[in-house]
């Protein structure tokens, strides 16, 4: 705990000056409370009882002057620790947003997007909340009971030792329920976080959730989180609200002990009328701060537990930095050499002492049954994962020596899966470029076949294409992620699956565009549908990790092996449909 304490503390040290400027206010807030109990004091004892000869409007004015100078102090202890937590707050999205960029692809394999987006969202929120609260909280109100209890034992000491009892027990109700707020907390965090992958999963997954006739599952799904998250947040609230009543009793004891006490000093005079009441008027006004205090465990804990999750996500590893610097554009030779794989955490290699070297220029196909090792061997050429053994060579170069930033510029990648961000059609295809070029972007479009698709839409270039393409269809979206590879000119290509969602009539027109985007550089496909590939340079085939065939597509029709075996089955069902 004490290190989430120093790291946060750390967020806190620029902001220095302003945070020694709420601490003044708050002093000053705390300051102005025992104000109204010591004028209680002077009113009975020198106005009604006495009745000493001063000015009637010097109360009203003192009144006034001191609830201004106190509203003036609280708008700026307020304003200043908002001021330093927003900029806290920004600090750690800033820093959690910068590391889920970096973290390797592997990363994603083992945490939910709903984890992840419940910890920049709604944790790093807990933490703030813990600053802002525990920080007033403690410094204006135990300034308040120091000042409180200042003017108790100036009013009368023997009174004051029966008040500070409550101290202690208070210390002692705080500590009890402290393990079990802080476990509780823990857990809550991990439900929220379960609610909030399910709620992700249901809006991404719409359609397939009503064709599957899935609203019933899901419903169950969301009540059993959202039921669990409601009985720990009963629990915590339980436990943390146990401690209110508590204190209210002890101080319930401790002010009829202290009336006892006054009736008795007061027969011997050792108390006056306006110093009891002025006592007693202190004497509750402490059970606001004593309060605010008891209450500083529960925020305590949800933000520690929170600072734990966050920071663990600060603390991922990132892909690796640095490398060599590559002087320009690559010519695009790979070779794998003896290279072998396989994903962390499992012992089973996903890719065998594979060897293979390609030419620049060179169309390679990669073919094989599901889980064979395509996409495996291919995610190794940007970096996305590193080889177990063995190496794997750019014109040359070690890939794990290049900068991954340096290395990925030579790379332009269409997937199966495609991914478009909500923003318009001109900033998907020229996305990552810092200076975008209005006629590349024309020529790409062209060149995927998108001019009449872009010139139909409402604002043509300047269309907002919805959430991951939403407004376009599947071929529509395809053809923009080709014209973005087209646009990125890349002397690396990478094909996973690039005309999957196309209509045959589309597929035509966008193989004729790779084919010219395929002229001169390196590309590497992976195809389901072999008919798209008999055209390149050499077909590798993959079975369980293995290279089992390399050759033209005539070259292994004619050895009938592995290749013609799955070129036959599939001729075979596609004359059957």
């Amino acid at each position: 705990m004490s290190l989430y304490f120093r790291r946060l503390w750390a967020l806190h040290r620029p902001y220095t000056k302003r945070l020694t400027i709420a601490l003044v206010a708050m002093a000053v807030t705390a300051g102005t409370e025992p104000v109204v109990p010591y004028i209680f004091k002077l009113l009975l004892d020198k106005g009604f009882v006495a009745q000493s000869h001063f000015s009637l409007w010097l109360v009203p004015l003192i009144v006034i002057g001191v609830f201004i100078l106190r509203g003036a102090s609280t708008f700026l202890s307020t304003y200043m620790m908002t001021w330093v937590s927003s900029n806290v707050l920004h600090e750690l999205r800033r820093q959690m947003y910068f590391r889920m960029l970096n973290v390797p692809v592997g990363f994603y394999a083992t945490h939910t997007v709903g984890k992840i987006i419940n910890s920049m969202m709604f944790e790093v929120q807990q933490i703030i909340d813990m600053i802002t609260k525990v920080f007033t909280s403690i410094v204006r109100s135990a300034l308040t009971v120091l000042f409180l209890l200042g003017l108790l034992v100036w009013i009368n000491w023997r009174l004051t030792i029966v008040t500070l009892v409550l101290l202690p027990l208070i210390a002692i109700v705080v500590r009890k329920t402290g393990n079990r707020l802080k476990k509780l907390n823990r857990d809550s965090l991990d439900v929220n976080a379960e609610l909030t992958q399910v709620i992700e999963e249901t809006t991404r997954a719409q359609q397939v959730i009503k064709i599957f006739g899935g609203q019933e599952y899901e419903n169950a799904r969301f009540e059993s989180r959202a039921e669990n998250l409601r009985r720990y947040t009963m629990r915590m609230t339980s436990t943390f609200a146990l401690t209110v009543p508590v204190t209210q009793l002890m101080t319930a004891c401790a002010v009829a002990l202290v009336i006892v006490m006054a009736l008795m000093q007061s027969r011997g005079g050792d108390i006056t009328v306006g110093g009891f009441v002025s006592f007693i008027t202190a004497m509750l006004m402490l059970l606001t701060p004593l309060k605010q205090l008891a209450e500083v465990n529960g925020p305590l804990q949800r933000g520690m537990a929170a600072a734990e999750a966050v920071f663990n996500l600060i603390d991922q590893k990132t892909e690796r930095e640095g490398g060599l610097q590559l002087p320009g554009r690559a010519a695009g030779r790979l070779d794998f050499v003896d290279l072998s794989f396989s994903y962390p955490g499992h012992s089973a290699l996903a890719l065998s002492h594979i060897d293979l070297s390609i030419s620049p220029g060179e169309t390679i196909a990669f073919v094989g049954m599901s889980g064979g090792g395509k996409s495996t061997l291919v995610n190794l050429v940007p970096g996305f994962y590193q080889a177990s053994s063995g190496r794997l060579l750019l014109d040359g170069q070690p890939v794990d020596e290049i900068a991954l930033l340096s290395l990925r510029e030579q790379i332009a990648m269409v997937s199966q899966h495609v991914v478009l961000f909500d923003d318009t059609v001109a900033a998907n295809i020229a996305y990552g470029d810092k200076t975008p070029d209005a006629q590349r972007i024309e020529a790409a479009a062209a060149a995927a076949y998108l001019t009449d698709t872009i010139a139909a839409l409402p604002d043509g270039m300047q269309t907002r294409i919805g959430d991951n393409g939403s407004r376009l269809s599947g071929g529509q979206r395809q053809r923009l992620a080709i014209a973005r590879a087209i646009y990125k000119d890349a002397p690396i290509l990478i094909l996973d699956e690039a005309t999957s969602a196309l209509d045959s009539e589309s597929e035509r027109a966008v193989q004729a565009a790779l084919d010219k985007l395929m002229e001169g550089r390196t590309t590497l496909v992976i195809a389901h549908r072999l008919s798209t590939i008999e055209r390149a340079s050499r077909i590798v085939v993959l079975v369980a990790g293995n290279v089992v065939e390399v050759g033209t597509h005539q070259e292994l029709i004619a050895k009938n092996g592995a290749y013609a075996n799955l070129y036959h089955l599939q001729f075979a069902k596609d004359a059957g449909a």
